[in-house]
């Protein structure tokens, strides 16, 4: 029943309406009740549960009840008045209303904590006292009931100070009676003794720390040894569970996202810092211990018990440990063998025992135990000298009365190997040593036009100005100069005239790519490029990887 009870006694016409409005709720043909909320109610919730206790009840169906009350903004427990807070500074003359004795409007003549005046500050109009600040501390359930709400550590300071002053006073006063005594006498010195055992008894509200000295030596021979509790009297030494000088597990990480430490065992099974390595770390875990050592054979020797005890035979660890060691032992031999004879009645019927034997490991990462001594040059004295490593292909091989192998030699010029034996860039050719290398190099097109002129060029009538031209402008093109590689010298006049011609060929291009077409029977320029034209190109060239590259300044 959904509903909550109706206030009154129902009818009879009146109950049975309600347990048919019950029955279409369940049934889903009526709508399901509301609380005060607008929230439906299942109506499959029993009566007892959703029917409110009459003193909790409205009159109205609601769950209300079964909910748990929002709790209001929680108290600080550590919220409490402070205490000789003032509202600013005093005030300069008595007030109506204000408290006779002291001066201060928060409070009565009958309410003043002050000394009571001789004369009050309503008649001297003097030492007014400035306004305390009302405070309204709310409390909440257990700040109500906190016991040292509002206590202040320091004051037991004050506490420890007086008890320390008592101490002291006394000490001294024992130490001028002793220094006071002028007597030798046995007895006397006794009786003063006696005396001061007794004022110690008398006293107890003050205690001293000689008695605590003294008693020392009496309880050092009944004091439990490191790491074990023994009993003086019975001897019997118990055991504890761990060394109390250790750290224990739950403390050397307090991180909380750390290992998990169980309590109720003790056992920490992860290690509770991750980034320390486990052969360096104070405590890896319980697991590091589980399967370090010899944990991993007992654990097999368990396993083997119980798969043994499973098959029938008569094993247990605990009771025999030595029959199931023994059993063990021989299970593994017997394992062995028929691993070996099963390999090799393979092998007998498929063969291929020759791809199992493979080398040594010492070959096969390089290592030997053979000793070998070097000089300081590297050569063997003791020993014998490990054998390099050769590859597949021939080495040092010559061919053809050649020195050297073929890619020995790079020709700049042609930019082709050979052999730099004779510099010849054909392969497989045959060697001719040092006439060679001068052919290849009167053959080279740079020294062809280099060449001083012939004594035939004068007669030809050939004047030496376009000879020395043309040897400058072999020397431009196919020195490293050309490529920017070394100092170079450029002709002003000759860099003007090329930048002038580069902007005419960009401006040029420009249109062309802007029309859309390509002139015709316009052939570009076959000549060699001079370095004035290679740096006039360098210059207008645009770098479009440059950030100021389309910066403009708009002051100019």
């Amino acid at each position: 029943m959904a509903s909550s009870s109706a206030v009154g006694k129902l009818s009879r016409e009146e109950f049975r309406r309600q347990k048919d409005l019950d029955a279409a709720r369940k049934a889903g043909t009526a709508p399901a009740a509301l609380d005060e909320e607008g929230k439906p109610i299942n109506p499959h919730i029993p009566q007892y549960i959703s029917q409110a206790p009459w003193y909790l009840d409205t009159g109205a169906p609601s769950l209300s009840h079964q909910r748990r009350a929002e709790d209001s903004e929680p108290s600080n427990l550590d919220a409490w008045y402070d205490r000789g807070a003032t509202a600013g500074p005093a005030a300069k003359k008595y007030r109506k209303g204000a408290c006779e004795n002291c001066g201060a409007i928060t409070h009565k003549k009958k309410d003043c904590l002050e000394r009571p005046r001789k004369k009050g500050a309503k008649f001297t109009n003097k030492n007014i006292k400035a306004d305390e600040v009302i405070q309204n501390v709310e409390l909440g359930y257990a700040a109500k009931r906190d016991r040292w709400n509002g206590y202040n550590s320091a004051d037991h300071k004050k506490i420890y100070a007086e008890y320390a002053a008592v101490e002291a006073a006394r000490q001294k006063l024992r130490e001028e009676e002793i220094d006071n005594q002028t007597t030798t006498d046995l007895a006397a010195v006794r009786k003063m003794a006696k005396a001061g055992k007794t004022e110690k008894k008398e006293d107890a509200d003050f205690g001293s720390s000689d008695e605590e000295d003294a008693d020392e030596d009496k309880y050092a021979d009944a004091a439990d040894a490191v790491g074990q509790k023994l009993d003086a009297k019975t001897r019997i030494t118990v055991r504890n569970l761990r060394i109390r000088e250790d750290t224990a597990k739950y403390l050397i990480n307090l991180d909380p996202s750390s290992a998990y430490y169980d309590p109720k065992t003790r056992s920490m099974r992860d290690a509770p810092d991750k980034d320390v390595p486990a052969e360096d770390a104070k405590f890896a875990g319980e697991n590091f211990f589980r399967s370090s050592g010899e944990a991993p054979a007992v654990q097999q020797l368990q396993l083997f018990a119980w798969q043994a005890a499973a098959r029938g035979n008569d094993v247990h660890l605990n009771a025999n440990p030595t029959q199931g060691e023994l059993l063990h032992q021989e299970f593994k031999e017997k394992r062995q063998e028929l691993k070996e004879s099963t390999k090799g009645s393979i092998l007998a019927k498929y063969g291929g025992e020759e791809y199992l034997q493979a080398a040594p490991r010492e070959l096969r990462q390089g290592q030997t135990e053979d000793y070998v001594e070097y000089t300081r040059t590297g050569q063997v004295i003791k020993g014998r000298e490990r054998a390099k490593a050769r590859s597949k292909y021939p080495e040092d091989v010559y061919v053809n009365n050649h020195t050297s192998v073929w890619g020995s030699w790079y020709d700049v010029s042609s930019g082709t190997w050979g052999y730099s034996c004779c510099h010849s860039s054909v392969h497989l050719s045959y060697c001719s040593g040092e006439a060679g290398i001068v052919a290849a190099e009167a053959s080279n097109a740079q020294n062809l036009l280099s060449a001083p002129p012939e004594p035939g060029a004068q007669s030809l009538g050939i004047p030496p100005s376009k000879t020395e031209a043309s040897h400058e402008n072999v020397e431009q093109n196919y020195s490293k100069k050309r490529m920017g590689e070394g100092d170079f010298k450029l002709d002003k006049d000759r860099l003007a005239q090329a930048l002038k011609e580069e902007k005419k060929r960009s401006r040029a291009d420009d249109e062309d790519d802007r029309s859309g077409k390509r002139q015709k029977g316009v052939a570009s320029g076959s000549h060699d490029v001079t370095e004035e034209e290679l740096e006039a190109y360098r210059m207008r060239r645009r770098i479009t990887e440059d950030p100021m590259a389309n910066y403009v300044d708009s002051d100019d």
